[in-house]
């Protein structure tokens, strides 16, 4: 386009010398003469604008030219105002994204079917080779630290008594506790029969002489045995047993002093800080650590095997519910506009500085080169339509000169 717009003044100069000189004699020509004289002037102007902006022309240090190299720091701080003013304050975001359903664009996404070739298929490709990539290059035992210091950070810090003695009220008052109560007992059933012996040796042990010698020690035995089979096997077929009665009562004073006695939330305490203290709790945690990290590796690996199982089952019965409930959607859709807001607020002014400080970096001829290439082909139009606007004009005030 440069070589097309510097061919055309050439062209109108051409044309101006050849008329000039054949004009006499042709009157006519001196139209010809007047369109080429004013489009050499219109295109040379046009030329020294156009350059004025981005260099000196013809090297010549005129006043008022490169104009753009001279005030790359004042654009750049322009630049960066207008981002700021226009994209990055949490007002603007949270207007700009009050349109937009992000909940239903991620209900679809993920309710799109695994053999799909189309865009959410490639977006998932993607996503899923670069989780995997990040997990695999980041330092396994400091990322591993990390994450574990968080976990136990997090459960020391959390007074874990309250919920606790809440989860076994809930329990209680929705008869969740029966089915483990009822194990109790038959786990007692059976410790029982297993330790029958040792039961009549304790017996036989403890019994004076004389029932030893009357062998009624066995019949102790066997009294005490009976009993307590009796014993377990009423408790767990009647629901208003005293001793059950007496159990549940007691779990209901633990829930109570769980939540509210100090010295039995002070013991929890000091037994969960023994229990994080101890080195096969760390050990698990690794385990813990290393078996997801694992998992994660191999599921983004391999998305479509994982998106086909069950979990792909639960994926996709969450993007329905997510394109379905407008409750829900409406929740996810305002955490996303405050979240991009609350970034926005709190990282606006690092990116603004960011643009900034780089412009700012940049030297003359880059910013030059970078704006000229962006502009493209409409600064060699400006030139054309400069060339041929004058000449006419030019034509134009010579048919009314000679009129």
């Amino acid at each position: 386009m440069k070589v097309v717009a510097t061919g055309l003044l050439v062209v109108m100069a051409g044309l101006f010398f050849v008329s000039r000189a054949l004009e006499p004699g042709r009157p006519w020509l001196g139209f010809v003469k007047a369109f080429a004289e004013a489009a050499m002037v219109g295109g040379l102007a046009d030329w020294f604008a156009v350059t004025a902006l981005f260099r000196h022309p013809l090297g010549l240090p005129i006043p008022h030219t490169a104009i753009i190299p001279r005030n790359k720091d004042r654009i750049g701080d322009t630049l960066a105002q207008f981002l700021k003013d226009n994209f990055l304050t949490a007002r603007v975001i949270a207007r700009r994204m009050r349109g937009l359903d992000l909940a239903g664009a991620a209900g679809r996404f993920l309710q799109a079917p695994v053999e799909s070739e189309g865009r959410a298929l490639r977006i998932r490709q993607g996503a899923s080779r670069l989780i995997a990539d990040v997990f695999e290059s980041l330092d396994d035992e400091r990322l591993g630290g990390i994450v574990k210091t968080a976990i136990s950070s997090r459960l020391r810090a959390a007074e874990v008594a309250p919920v606790m003695g809440r989860a076994l009220a809930s329990a209680i008052a929705e008869d969740r506790h029966l089915p483990l109560l009822e194990a109790a007992i038959r786990a007692l059933a059976r410790t029982l029969d297993a330790n029958e012996s040792l039961v009549r040796e304790l017996v036989r042990k403890r019994a004076s002489w004389m029932l030893r010698l009357a062998g009624l020690d066995e019949k102790l035995a066997d009294s005490i045995m009976e009993g307590l089979r009796k014993l377990t096997v009423e408790m767990s077929t009647d629901p208003d047993h005293p001793v059950r009665q007496k159990i549940q009562g007691a779990l209901i004073d633990l829930a109570r002093d769980l939540q509210e006695d100090p010295d039995t939330r002070a013991r929890v305490e000091g037994w969960k800080s023994d229990l994080l203290a101890n080195t096969s709790v760390a050990t698990w945690l690794d385990t813990l650590w290393q078996k997801g990290r694992a998992a994660i590796i191999a599921a983004a690996r391999n998305p479509d095997a994982v998106l086909a199982g069950r979990l792909g089952e639960v994926l996709r019965s969450m993007g329905g519910t997510l394109e379905r409930d407008e409750r829900i959607r409406g929740a996810v859709n305002q955490f996303a506009r405050r979240a991009a807001a609350g970034m926005a607020a709190s990282y606006g002014s690092s990116i603004v500085r960011l643009v900034s400080d780089t412009v700012r970096g940049w030297d003359a001829r880059t910013i030059t080169a970078r704006l000229e290439s962006a502009v493209g082909r409409d600064l060699q139009y400006i030139r054309i339509n400069g060339t041929l606007v004058g000449g006419l004009v030019g034509l134009v005030l010579h048919v009314i000169d000679t009129l």
